[in-house]
């Protein structure tokens, strides 16, 4: 099991420049992640939502994203205001792999998003060398600080209103 975790700081006080986000814009921007995901991802080429369902306070999608040569299916758990699960199966070319993005908020105001992610590397996947798993890190932190930057985009362009 390969296991990264890691958490980018949402409002800074010491950063002046950064427009203050509240955690309803952060909740949609990730609600449209999970719905749009080709809005976020670069090389999706699409996504088809099969099932979307509600179930007890919480939304779970299935969905099929096309990444052109190869298509990987998930399933998206979303608890309203609080986080996201994204989990998708194994098959020959992909490990079990699940990923989760937190809201936290210690503080009123003071907003983090923690990302974690978890490869199953048993089932035929377990090649992966120091300097794969680095570079599966390196590519997973670049992944999430343009999530961010995404949904701030959205939100001054007014897109995370309800």
């Amino acid at each position: 099991m390969l296991r990264f975790e890691h958490i980018i700081q949402i409002n800074d006080p010491l950063v002046p420049l950064l427009t203050p986000l509240t955690r309803e814009q952060i909740w949609r921007g990730l609600f449209i992640r999970a719905h749009q995901p080709t809005e976020f991802v670069m090389g999706l080429e699409g996504c088809v939502i099969e099932n979307e369902i509600e179930e007890a306070g919480r939304t779970i999608l299935k969905r099929v994203l096309d990444f052109g040569p190869f298509q990987v299916h998930d399933e998206v758990t979303l608890t309203p205001m609080q986080e996201i699960t994204v989990l998708a199966a194994a098959t020959r070319l992909w490990p079990r792999c699940e990923a989760t993005i937190r809201i936290e908020e210690p503080s009123p105001g003071d907003l983090f998003l923690r990302f974690i992610y978890e490869l199953d590397l048993a089932e035929g996947h377990s090649d992966l060398d120091e300097t794969s798993v680095e570079l599966r890190k390196q590519a997973y932190l670049a992944a999430d600080m343009d999530t961010v930057q995404r949904i701030r985009e959205l939100a001054e362009s007014g897109k995370l209103l309800h």
